[in-house]
Protein backbone atom coordinates (compact mmCIF):
# COMPACT_ATOMS: atom_id res chain seq x y z
CA UNK A 1 0.00 0.00 0.00
CA UNK A 2 1.55 3.65 -0.98
CA UNK A 3 2.17 6.16 1.54
CA UNK A 4 0.32 9.67 1.23
CA UNK A 5 2.22 12.00 -0.62
CA UNK A 6 4.78 14.02 2.01
CA UNK A 7 4.26 18.01 2.16
CA UNK A 8 8.18 18.27 0.18
CA UNK A 9 6.73 16.40 -2.99
CA UNK A 10 4.43 19.80 -2.95
CA UNK A 11 5.21 21.91 -6.48
CA UNK A 12 8.31 24.34 -5.89
CA UNK A 13 5.95 27.21 -7.25
CA UNK A 14 3.51 26.49 -4.25
CA UNK A 15 6.57 26.85 -1.47
CA UNK A 16 6.15 29.68 1.00
CA UNK A 17 2.89 30.96 -1.33
CA UNK A 18 0.01 32.65 0.69
CA UNK A 19 -2.57 30.18 1.51
CA UNK A 20 -6.03 30.77 2.60
CA UNK A 21 -6.19 27.11 4.36
CA UNK A 22 -4.91 23.54 5.15
CA UNK A 23 -7.36 21.76 3.10
CA UNK A 24 -10.07 22.98 0.34
CA UNK A 25 -12.80 20.39 -0.01
CA UNK A 26 -14.88 21.03 -3.14
CA UNK A 27 -18.42 19.20 -2.70
CA UNK A 28 -20.38 18.37 0.93
CA UNK A 29 -21.97 15.02 -0.12
CA UNK A 30 -20.92 11.95 1.84
CA UNK A 31 -17.30 12.18 0.73
CA UNK A 32 -16.72 15.89 1.11
CA UNK A 33 -18.56 15.97 4.60
CA UNK A 34 -16.24 12.85 5.79
CA UNK A 35 -13.45 14.69 4.59
CA UNK A 36 -14.68 17.79 6.71
CA UNK A 37 -15.18 15.90 9.76
CA UNK A 38 -11.55 13.56 9.42
CA UNK A 39 -9.49 17.48 8.92
CA UNK A 40 -11.03 18.83 12.04
CA UNK A 41 -9.35 15.44 13.92
CA UNK A 42 -5.95 15.81 12.10
CA UNK A 43 -6.47 19.66 13.22
CA UNK A 44 -6.11 20.92 9.73
CA UNK A 45 -8.50 24.66 8.52
CA UNK A 46 -10.33 23.49 6.22
CA UNK A 47 -12.48 24.87 3.88
CA UNK A 48 -16.00 23.71 2.39
CA UNK A 49 -17.21 25.10 -1.07
CA UNK A 50 -20.77 23.74 -2.15
CA UNK A 51 -23.29 24.46 -4.77
CA UNK A 52 -26.13 23.72 -2.65
CA UNK A 53 -28.12 25.17 0.17
CA UNK A 54 -27.10 22.97 2.15
CA UNK A 55 -25.11 19.69 3.08
CA UNK A 56 -25.79 16.20 1.85
CA UNK A 57 -24.65 16.21 -2.15
CA UNK A 58 -27.32 13.92 -4.14
CA UNK A 59 -27.81 11.21 -2.13
CA UNK A 60 -28.42 13.27 1.35
CA UNK A 61 -30.40 16.14 -0.58
CA UNK A 62 -32.21 18.35 1.92
CA UNK A 63 -31.52 15.53 4.70
CA UNK A 64 -31.27 18.36 7.43
CA UNK A 65 -34.44 19.53 6.65
CA UNK A 66 -36.70 16.87 5.10
CA UNK A 67 -39.58 16.38 6.76
CA UNK A 68 -40.26 13.31 8.71
CA UNK A 69 -42.84 11.73 6.24
CA UNK A 70 -40.56 12.26 3.19
CA UNK A 71 -37.20 11.19 5.04
CA UNK A 72 -39.51 8.03 6.20
CA UNK A 73 -40.03 7.35 2.34
CA UNK A 74 -36.44 7.47 1.66
CA UNK A 75 -35.51 4.82 3.86
CA UNK A 76 -32.60 4.27 6.21
CA UNK A 77 -30.03 4.64 3.98
CA UNK A 78 -31.26 8.65 3.16
CA UNK A 79 -31.04 9.01 7.24
CA UNK A 80 -28.23 7.86 7.73
CA UNK A 81 -26.68 11.16 5.98
CA UNK A 82 -28.33 12.84 8.88
CA UNK A 83 -26.27 11.40 11.42
CA UNK A 84 -23.18 12.44 9.24
CA UNK A 85 -24.27 15.95 8.03
CA UNK A 86 -24.73 16.53 11.93
CA UNK A 87 -20.96 15.69 12.70
CA UNK A 88 -20.25 18.19 9.45
CA UNK A 89 -21.89 20.72 10.81
CA UNK A 90 -20.26 20.38 14.84
CA UNK A 91 -16.88 19.75 12.98
CA UNK A 92 -15.59 23.60 13.18
CA UNK A 93 -15.13 23.52 9.10
CA UNK A 94 -16.00 26.66 7.21
CA UNK A 95 -18.43 26.21 4.85
CA UNK A 96 -19.70 27.92 2.23
CA UNK A 97 -23.21 26.94 0.71
CA UNK A 98 -24.94 28.37 -2.56
CA UNK A 99 -20.99 28.42 -3.80
CA UNK A 100 -20.31 27.89 -7.95
CA UNK A 101 -16.65 26.91 -8.15
CA UNK A 102 -15.78 27.86 -11.66
CA UNK A 103 -12.21 27.21 -12.54
CA UNK A 104 -8.94 26.00 -10.48
CA UNK A 105 -5.65 26.52 -11.22
CA UNK A 106 -3.07 24.02 -11.39
CA UNK A 107 -1.52 25.94 -8.70
CA UNK A 108 -4.47 24.88 -6.85
CA UNK A 109 -6.11 28.06 -6.49
CA UNK A 110 -10.18 27.73 -6.33
CA UNK A 111 -12.07 30.25 -8.16
CA UNK A 112 -15.80 30.57 -6.80
CA UNK A 113 -19.08 32.41 -6.76
CA UNK A 114 -21.26 33.34 -3.56
CA UNK A 115 -23.98 35.82 -3.98
CA UNK A 116 -23.06 36.74 -7.48
CA UNK A 117 -19.33 37.64 -6.66
CA UNK A 118 -16.57 35.77 -7.51
CA UNK A 119 -13.79 34.71 -5.03
CA UNK A 120 -10.34 32.99 -4.21
CA UNK A 121 -9.20 30.44 -1.88
CA UNK A 122 -6.20 28.85 -2.08
CA UNK A 123 -4.66 25.66 0.31
CA UNK A 124 -2.11 23.57 -0.76
CA UNK A 125 -3.75 20.57 -0.16
CA UNK A 126 -7.32 20.25 -2.47
CA UNK A 127 -9.84 17.59 -2.08
CA UNK A 128 -12.67 17.40 -4.70
CA UNK A 129 -15.68 15.03 -3.62
CA UNK A 130 -17.65 15.86 -7.07
CA UNK A 131 -19.63 13.23 -6.73
CA UNK A 132 -21.61 11.44 -9.54
CA UNK A 133 -24.22 12.10 -12.18
CA UNK A 134 -26.24 10.04 -14.14
CA UNK A 135 -25.32 8.56 -17.51
CA UNK A 136 -26.69 10.28 -20.55
CA UNK A 137 -29.40 7.69 -22.16
CA UNK A 138 -29.55 8.57 -25.80
CA UNK A 139 -32.99 7.04 -27.18
CA UNK A 140 -35.27 8.35 -29.72
CA UNK A 141 -37.70 11.09 -27.80
CA UNK A 142 -35.15 11.75 -24.88
CA UNK A 143 -35.64 15.26 -25.72
CA UNK A 144 -39.19 15.49 -25.61
CA UNK A 145 -40.77 17.25 -22.34
CA UNK A 146 -41.87 14.97 -20.24
CA UNK A 147 -38.83 12.88 -20.47
CA UNK A 148 -36.78 13.33 -16.93
CA UNK A 149 -33.17 11.53 -15.63
CA UNK A 150 -34.95 9.07 -12.45
CA UNK A 151 -32.51 11.21 -10.27
CA UNK A 152 -34.11 14.47 -11.34
CA UNK A 153 -37.92 12.61 -9.69
CA UNK A 154 -35.90 11.09 -6.72
CA UNK A 155 -34.69 15.25 -6.30
CA UNK A 156 -37.98 16.53 -6.51
CA UNK A 157 -39.15 13.90 -3.81
CA UNK A 158 -36.46 15.14 -1.19
CA UNK A 159 -36.40 18.89 -2.22
CA UNK A 160 -40.34 19.41 -2.49
CA UNK A 161 -41.93 15.98 -1.55
CA UNK A 162 -43.39 15.92 -4.98
CA UNK A 163 -43.92 13.20 -7.53
CA UNK A 164 -45.17 13.33 -10.99
CA UNK A 165 -48.35 13.34 -12.43
CA UNK A 166 -49.89 10.68 -14.25
CA UNK A 167 -48.58 7.31 -15.57
CA UNK A 168 -45.04 6.96 -15.31
CA UNK A 169 -42.97 4.47 -17.14
CA UNK A 170 -39.27 3.50 -15.82
CA UNK A 171 -36.77 2.90 -18.25
CA UNK A 172 -32.95 1.64 -17.95
CA UNK A 173 -31.65 -0.67 -15.09
CA UNK A 174 -29.71 -0.53 -12.09
CA UNK A 175 -30.46 -0.05 -8.33
CA UNK A 176 -31.04 3.28 -8.26
CA UNK A 177 -33.97 2.73 -11.09
CA UNK A 178 -35.81 -0.03 -8.92
CA UNK A 179 -35.19 2.66 -5.52
CA UNK A 180 -37.18 5.13 -7.38
CA UNK A 181 -40.10 3.13 -8.06
CA UNK A 182 -40.26 2.07 -5.44
CA UNK A 183 -40.07 5.22 -3.49
CA UNK A 184 -42.88 7.02 -5.61
CA UNK A 185 -44.56 4.18 -5.79
CA UNK A 186 -44.68 4.16 -2.35
CA UNK A 187 -45.35 8.51 -2.61
CA UNK A 188 -48.65 7.76 -4.70
CA UNK A 189 -47.19 8.01 -7.89
CA UNK A 190 -48.84 5.71 -10.82
CA UNK A 191 -45.95 3.42 -11.76
CA UNK A 192 -47.32 2.16 -15.25
CA UNK A 193 -44.22 0.11 -15.89
CA UNK A 194 -40.64 -0.63 -15.56
CA UNK A 195 -39.11 -1.05 -19.13
CA UNK A 196 -35.47 -2.92 -18.04
CA UNK A 197 -32.88 -2.69 -20.73
CA UNK A 198 -30.11 -4.73 -19.42
CA UNK A 199 -29.24 -7.63 -22.00
CA UNK A 200 -29.46 -11.52 -21.16
CA UNK A 201 -25.21 -11.65 -21.38
CA UNK A 202 -25.20 -9.11 -18.28
CA UNK A 203 -26.59 -12.38 -16.06
CA UNK A 204 -23.39 -14.47 -17.26
CA UNK A 205 -20.93 -11.98 -17.06
CA UNK A 206 -22.08 -11.36 -13.39
CA UNK A 207 -21.61 -14.79 -12.32
CA UNK A 208 -18.20 -14.36 -12.59
CA UNK A 209 -18.45 -12.24 -9.82
CA UNK A 210 -21.15 -13.51 -7.79
CA UNK A 211 -18.75 -14.69 -5.08
CA UNK A 212 -17.84 -11.00 -3.87
CA UNK A 213 -21.36 -9.82 -4.30
CA UNK A 214 -22.32 -13.01 -1.61
CA UNK A 215 -19.56 -10.73 1.31
CA UNK A 216 -22.38 -8.35 0.85
CA UNK A 217 -25.32 -9.96 1.94
CA UNK A 218 -27.01 -6.92 3.11
CA UNK A 219 -27.29 -5.27 -0.22
CA UNK A 220 -28.53 -8.07 -2.11
CA UNK A 221 -31.09 -8.71 0.36
CA UNK A 222 -31.91 -4.41 0.10
CA UNK A 223 -32.02 -5.54 -3.82
CA UNK A 224 -34.45 -8.54 -3.78
CA UNK A 225 -36.59 -6.49 -1.48
CA UNK A 226 -37.20 -3.74 -3.81
CA UNK A 227 -37.95 -6.09 -6.83
CA UNK A 228 -40.45 -8.01 -4.28
CA UNK A 229 -42.31 -4.73 -2.91
CA UNK A 230 -42.81 -3.94 -6.94
CA UNK A 231 -43.94 -7.14 -7.88
CA UNK A 232 -46.43 -7.78 -4.65
CA UNK A 233 -47.95 -4.01 -5.93
CA UNK A 234 -48.46 -5.31 -9.57
CA UNK A 235 -46.26 -3.34 -10.98
CA UNK A 236 -45.63 -4.13 -14.45
CA UNK A 237 -41.94 -5.22 -15.55
CA UNK A 238 -40.40 -5.87 -19.12
CA UNK A 239 -36.55 -7.61 -18.86
CA UNK A 240 -34.18 -7.61 -21.82
CA UNK A 241 -35.87 -5.13 -23.59
CA UNK A 242 -34.96 -3.65 -26.76
CA UNK A 243 -36.03 -1.10 -29.78
CA UNK A 244 -36.76 1.49 -26.79
CA UNK A 245 -38.72 4.60 -28.39
CA UNK A 246 -40.25 7.61 -26.60
CA UNK A 247 -43.50 8.78 -28.91
CA UNK A 248 -44.85 12.34 -28.37
CA UNK A 249 -48.64 13.28 -28.86
CA UNK A 250 -49.69 14.94 -31.88
CA UNK A 251 -51.08 18.09 -31.13
CA UNK A 252 -50.56 18.31 -27.41
CA UNK A 253 -48.13 20.68 -26.82
CA UNK A 254 -46.50 22.18 -23.84
CA UNK A 255 -45.31 25.64 -23.15
CA UNK A 256 -42.76 25.82 -25.43
CA UNK A 257 -44.52 24.34 -28.27
CA UNK A 258 -42.94 21.02 -28.25
CA UNK A 259 -44.95 17.48 -28.02
CA UNK A 260 -44.97 15.55 -24.47
CA UNK A 261 -44.62 12.33 -24.13
CA UNK A 262 -47.66 10.15 -25.10
CA UNK A 263 -45.99 6.52 -24.66
CA UNK A 264 -42.84 4.10 -24.46
CA UNK A 265 -42.87 1.86 -27.18
CA UNK A 266 -40.30 -1.16 -26.79
CA UNK A 267 -40.08 -5.18 -27.49
CA UNK A 268 -39.46 -7.97 -25.32
CA UNK A 269 -38.53 -11.49 -26.19
CA UNK A 270 -39.30 -10.24 -30.19
CA UNK A 271 -43.27 -8.83 -28.88
CA UNK A 272 -43.77 -5.74 -29.26
CA UNK A 273 -45.48 -3.49 -26.04
CA UNK A 274 -46.14 -0.04 -26.18
CA UNK A 275 -47.09 1.57 -22.71
CA UNK A 276 -49.23 4.70 -22.33
CA UNK A 277 -47.27 7.43 -20.51
CA UNK A 278 -47.22 10.91 -18.99
CA UNK A 279 -43.63 10.83 -17.59
CA UNK A 280 -40.52 8.62 -19.33
CA UNK A 281 -37.84 8.77 -16.45
CA UNK A 282 -34.40 6.81 -17.74
CA UNK A 283 -31.57 5.61 -15.78
CA UNK A 284 -28.81 3.71 -17.01
CA UNK A 285 -26.21 4.10 -13.86
CA UNK A 286 -24.31 7.14 -12.69
CA UNK A 287 -20.69 7.98 -14.34
CA UNK A 288 -18.14 9.98 -12.29
CA UNK A 289 -18.46 13.89 -12.79
CA UNK A 290 -14.99 14.57 -14.00
CA UNK A 291 -15.23 17.92 -14.86
CA UNK A 292 -12.77 19.84 -12.40
CA UNK A 293 -10.04 16.69 -12.73
CA UNK A 294 -10.38 17.19 -16.99
CA UNK A 295 -9.60 21.10 -16.57
CA UNK A 296 -6.40 20.63 -14.87
CA UNK A 297 -5.56 17.56 -17.23
CA UNK A 298 -4.20 15.12 -14.55
CA UNK A 299 -4.33 11.47 -15.26
CA UNK A 300 -7.83 9.28 -16.62
CA UNK A 301 -8.42 6.39 -17.37
CA UNK A 302 -11.27 4.28 -19.36
CA UNK A 303 -12.88 2.30 -17.16
CA UNK A 304 -14.38 -1.13 -19.20
CA UNK A 305 -16.14 -2.30 -16.47
CA UNK A 306 -18.33 1.15 -15.27
CA UNK A 307 -17.85 2.58 -19.04
CA UNK A 308 -17.09 5.76 -18.12
CA UNK A 309 -13.50 7.68 -17.57
CA UNK A 310 -12.13 7.54 -14.15
CA UNK A 311 -9.27 9.84 -12.41
CA UNK A 312 -6.20 8.38 -11.50
CA UNK A 313 -5.37 8.29 -7.76
CA UNK A 314 -3.83 6.40 -5.27
CA UNK A 315 -4.59 4.96 -2.02
CA UNK A 316 -5.04 7.86 -0.26
CA UNK A 317 -7.23 9.80 -3.38
CA UNK A 318 -3.63 11.25 -4.84
CA UNK A 319 -4.21 11.70 -8.35
CA UNK A 320 -1.35 12.78 -10.98
CA UNK A 321 -1.20 16.45 -9.70
CA UNK A 322 0.79 17.07 -6.25
CA UNK A 323 -1.51 18.36 -3.70
CA UNK A 324 -4.93 17.57 -5.92
CA UNK A 325 -6.82 14.64 -4.55
CA UNK A 326 -10.07 12.99 -4.95
CA UNK A 327 -13.40 11.01 -3.05
CA UNK A 328 -15.82 9.45 -3.37
CA UNK A 329 -17.95 8.80 -6.51
CA UNK A 330 -16.17 11.98 -9.10
CA UNK A 331 -13.09 8.88 -8.66
CA UNK A 332 -15.16 5.58 -9.23
CA UNK A 333 -18.56 4.78 -8.46
CA UNK A 334 -19.03 2.91 -5.59
CA UNK A 335 -21.97 4.69 -3.60
CA UNK A 336 -22.69 6.52 -0.61
CA UNK A 337 -21.06 4.31 2.39
CA UNK A 338 -18.19 4.20 -0.16
CA UNK A 339 -17.58 8.01 -0.46
CA UNK A 340 -17.85 8.38 3.17
CA UNK A 341 -14.73 6.26 3.59
CA UNK A 342 -13.16 7.41 1.12
CA UNK A 343 -13.42 11.08 2.13
CA UNK A 344 -12.02 9.97 4.93
CA UNK A 345 -9.13 8.44 3.76
CA UNK A 346 -8.01 11.38 1.59
CA UNK A 347 -8.24 13.75 4.26
CA UNK A 348 -6.03 11.88 6.45
CA UNK A 349 -3.54 11.61 3.35
CA UNK A 350 -3.73 15.28 3.27
CA UNK A 351 -2.99 15.45 6.77
CA UNK A 352 0.31 13.49 5.83
CA UNK A 353 1.24 15.28 3.39
CA UNK A 354 1.22 18.89 5.22
CA UNK A 355 3.56 16.90 8.57
CA UNK A 356 0.26 17.03 10.91
CA UNK A 357 0.51 12.69 11.24
CA UNK A 358 2.71 10.34 10.79
CA UNK A 359 2.59 7.40 8.27
CA UNK A 360 1.90 5.20 11.30
CA UNK A 361 -1.00 7.30 12.84
CA UNK A 362 -2.18 7.69 9.73
CA UNK A 363 -2.25 3.68 9.16
CA UNK A 364 -4.31 3.45 12.30
CA UNK A 365 -6.99 6.12 11.69
CA UNK A 366 -7.75 4.80 8.15
CA UNK A 367 -7.88 1.44 9.17
CA UNK A 368 -11.54 1.16 10.18
CA UNK A 369 -12.18 3.84 6.68
CA UNK A 370 -10.18 1.15 4.50
CA UNK A 371 -12.51 -1.84 6.15
CA UNK A 372 -15.43 -0.01 5.47
CA UNK A 373 -14.49 0.54 1.99
CA UNK A 374 -13.78 -3.15 0.92
CA UNK A 375 -16.75 -4.09 2.64
CA UNK A 376 -18.63 -1.68 -0.14
CA UNK A 377 -16.52 -2.34 -2.87
CA UNK A 378 -16.85 -5.75 -2.89
CA UNK A 379 -20.24 -5.67 -4.43
CA UNK A 380 -19.11 -3.51 -7.00
CA UNK A 381 -18.24 -5.66 -10.15
CA UNK A 382 -21.54 -8.24 -9.87
CA UNK A 383 -23.49 -4.49 -10.04
CA UNK A 384 -21.59 -3.39 -12.64
CA UNK A 385 -21.53 -6.43 -14.86
CA UNK A 386 -25.63 -7.28 -14.28
CA UNK A 387 -26.26 -3.50 -14.67
CA UNK A 388 -23.67 -2.60 -17.65
CA UNK A 389 -25.78 -0.35 -20.15
CA UNK A 390 -26.56 -2.76 -23.23
CA UNK A 391 -24.56 -1.76 -26.80
CA UNK A 392 -27.58 -0.50 -28.70
CA UNK A 393 -27.59 2.32 -26.01
CA UNK A 394 -25.05 4.30 -27.89
CA UNK A 395 -25.12 2.86 -30.90
CA UNK A 396 -28.24 4.25 -31.39
CA UNK A 397 -29.83 5.56 -34.98
CA UNK A 398 -28.32 8.36 -36.85
CA UNK A 399 -31.40 10.93 -36.18
CA UNK A 400 -31.16 10.36 -32.12
CA UNK A 401 -29.66 13.31 -30.56
CA UNK A 402 -26.29 12.96 -28.51
CA UNK A 403 -25.44 16.58 -27.92
CA UNK A 404 -28.78 18.23 -26.35
CA UNK A 405 -27.25 21.71 -25.46
CA UNK A 406 -26.28 22.46 -29.63
CA UNK A 407 -28.86 19.15 -30.63
CA UNK A 408 -25.94 17.28 -32.61
CA UNK A 409 -27.48 13.93 -33.47
CA UNK A 410 -25.27 10.48 -33.38
CA UNK A 411 -25.45 10.72 -37.36
CA UNK A 412 -23.75 14.14 -37.37
CA UNK A 413 -20.83 12.77 -34.81
CA UNK A 414 -20.18 9.48 -37.28
CA UNK A 415 -20.18 11.79 -40.30
CA UNK A 416 -17.67 13.62 -39.00
CA UNK A 417 -15.67 10.05 -38.05
CA UNK A 418 -15.83 9.80 -41.89
CA UNK A 419 -14.17 13.23 -42.12
CA UNK A 420 -11.36 12.64 -40.31
CA UNK A 421 -12.54 13.79 -36.76
CA UNK A 422 -10.21 11.41 -34.30
CA UNK A 423 -11.80 12.43 -31.29
CA UNK A 424 -14.02 14.53 -29.52
CA UNK A 425 -11.93 17.82 -29.57
CA UNK A 426 -12.09 17.71 -33.07
CA UNK A 427 -15.64 17.15 -33.06
CA UNK A 428 -16.23 20.66 -31.63
CA UNK A 429 -14.87 22.62 -34.65
CA UNK A 430 -16.64 20.77 -37.06
CA UNK A 431 -20.20 20.82 -35.23
CA UNK A 432 -20.35 22.53 -31.93
CA UNK A 433 -20.51 19.68 -30.21
CA UNK A 434 -19.55 19.76 -26.51
CA UNK A 435 -19.30 23.93 -26.52
CA UNK A 436 -23.16 24.29 -25.19
CA UNK A 437 -23.67 25.60 -21.34
CA UNK A 438 -22.71 21.95 -20.14
CA UNK A 439 -19.73 21.97 -21.52
CA UNK A 440 -19.77 18.21 -22.36
CA UNK A 441 -20.87 17.11 -18.60
CA UNK A 442 -23.94 15.54 -21.11
CA UNK A 443 -22.92 14.46 -24.01
CA UNK A 444 -18.95 13.27 -23.44
CA UNK A 445 -19.09 9.86 -22.91
CA UNK A 446 -21.61 9.26 -25.32
CA UNK A 447 -19.84 10.92 -27.95
CA UNK A 448 -16.49 9.32 -27.04
CA UNK A 449 -18.48 5.74 -27.29
CA UNK A 450 -19.91 6.54 -30.74
CA UNK A 451 -16.48 8.16 -32.10
CA UNK A 452 -15.15 4.83 -30.93
CA UNK A 453 -17.02 2.56 -32.40
CA UNK A 454 -17.18 4.55 -35.93
CA UNK A 455 -13.73 4.88 -35.60
CA UNK A 456 -12.90 1.00 -34.70
CA UNK A 457 -11.21 2.30 -31.54
CA UNK A 458 -11.35 2.10 -28.07
CA UNK A 459 -12.72 4.80 -26.25
CA UNK A 460 -9.15 4.82 -24.37
CA UNK A 461 -7.66 6.08 -27.85
CA UNK A 462 -10.43 8.15 -28.82
CA UNK A 463 -10.06 10.28 -25.56
CA UNK A 464 -12.47 13.01 -24.31
CA UNK A 465 -13.08 16.55 -24.04
CA UNK A 466 -10.77 19.15 -22.96
CA UNK A 467 -12.28 21.28 -20.16
CA UNK A 468 -11.78 24.90 -20.33
CA UNK A 469 -12.88 27.62 -16.84
CA UNK A 470 -15.57 28.82 -16.61
CA UNK A 471 -16.81 25.13 -15.96
CA UNK A 472 -20.40 26.99 -15.54
CA UNK A 473 -21.49 30.29 -16.93
CA UNK A 474 -20.69 33.49 -14.54
CA UNK A 475 -21.75 36.90 -15.28
CA UNK A 476 -19.14 39.62 -16.10
CA UNK A 477 -20.35 41.47 -12.63
CA UNK A 478 -18.65 38.73 -10.72
CA UNK A 479 -15.55 38.45 -12.84
CA UNK A 480 -15.37 42.05 -12.00
CA UNK A 481 -15.35 41.44 -8.45
CA UNK A 482 -12.01 39.73 -8.48
CA UNK A 483 -10.37 43.06 -9.21
CA UNK A 484 -11.96 44.84 -5.89
CA UNK A 485 -10.82 44.71 -2.60
CA UNK A 486 -13.08 43.02 -0.80
CA UNK A 487 -13.59 40.64 2.44
CA UNK A 488 -13.71 36.98 1.50
CA UNK A 489 -17.07 35.20 1.00
CA UNK A 490 -19.03 34.84 4.44
CA UNK A 491 -19.15 31.20 5.48
CA UNK A 492 -23.26 29.85 5.19
CA UNK A 493 -24.72 28.69 8.19
CA UNK A 494 -25.46 24.72 8.40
Amino acid sequence: MSGPHELSEVDDANAGADFTHDLVIIGAGPAGMSAAVMASVCGLRAAVLDEQPRAGGQIYRNVTVAQPTVASLLGPDYRHGATLAQRFAACGAEVHHDTLVWDVARDLTVTAQQSGRSFHVRAPQLLVASGAMERPSPLPGWTLPGVLNAGAAQIALKTAAQVPDGRVVLIGSGPLLLLVACQLLQAGAQIAGIVETSPASNRARAMHHVLGALGAPTLLAKGLRMLWRLRRAGVPMFKQSTDVRIEGVEGIEDTDGKQRVQAVSFTTGGTAHRLEADVALLHHGVVPNTQISRLLRVDHAWSDAQLAWQPQVDAWGQTSLTGFRMAGDGAAIAGALAAEASGGIAAIGAAVALGKLDTARAQQLAAPWRARLAQQTGIRPFLDALYRPPEWLTDCADETVVCRCEEVTAGRVREMARLGCEGPNQTKFFSRCGMGPCQGRMCGITVTQVLAKALNRTPAQVGAYRIRAPLKPVSLGSLAALAQPAAPAKPSSH
